[in-house]
């Protein structure tokens, strides 16, 4: 019976510093756009043009295998 009087203050501790760091959440905007980091995932065009890709691979250091 002695141990509630650690454990419900504790818990109450624990709800009102996730009650805190949710409400920082909010106003800080992490949960203004939930959708565009995904949209802006499917719709990022790259940009091909800049050059070649892929570099050449150096043909001098293979083995001939």
């Amino acid at each position: 019976m002695d141990i509630l009087y650690l454990l419900i203050p504790l818990s109450l501790l624990l709800v009102f510093v996730i009650a805190a760091i949710f409400w920082w959440s909010l106003k800080s905007g992490q949960f203004d756009d939930l959708d565009g980091p995904g949209y802006r995932l499917l719709m990022d065009d790259d940009d091909i043009s800049a050059g070649n890709q892929y570099p050449k691979e150096d043909s001098s250091n293979s083995e001939g295998v």
